[in-house]
């Protein structure tokens, strides 16, 4: 017989799975929720998964840690993703900024100095 807590585990690990594969821009704030919740939810859960193990949950603990390493890779892969859209977002925050005053960058070398500006 497996423990509720481990089957518990495994159906939290599924949703944060599915949760993880949402990249809609427009929902972002909501799936960085739930995870942050999925997260919790498992956190509280791992305190009842202790030692000693039933040859079933031996097997079923196997498929978590696959599954484990899954999640692991597609939370990297949407943290990734967040990463990527603040940088493009700063990027065209500073190009604004250049097209705005294109002269705010220009390197005084000392060629010619006018000390009236």
């Amino acid at each position: 017989m497996i423990r509720p807590a481990l089957i518990a585990w495994r159906d939290v690990t599924e949703k944060l799975v599915r949760l993880s594969q949402e990249t809609a821009v427009d929902k972002r704030d909501e799936t960085i929720a739930g995870i942050e919740s999925l997260l919790d939810d498992r956190d509280k859960l791992q305190p009842h998964i202790t030692a000693p193990f039933t040859v079933e949950e031996e097997v079923f603990g196997k498929v978590l840690v696959a599954a484990e390493e899954d999640v692991q890779k597609k939370l990297a892969q949407f943290s990734q993703l967040i990463r990527t859209d603040i940088v493009e977002s700063q990027a065209k925050k500073d190009n604004m900024k250049n097209y705005v005053n294109p002269y705010s960058n220009v390197a005084r070398d000392g060629t010619f100095y006018d000390t009236k500006q």
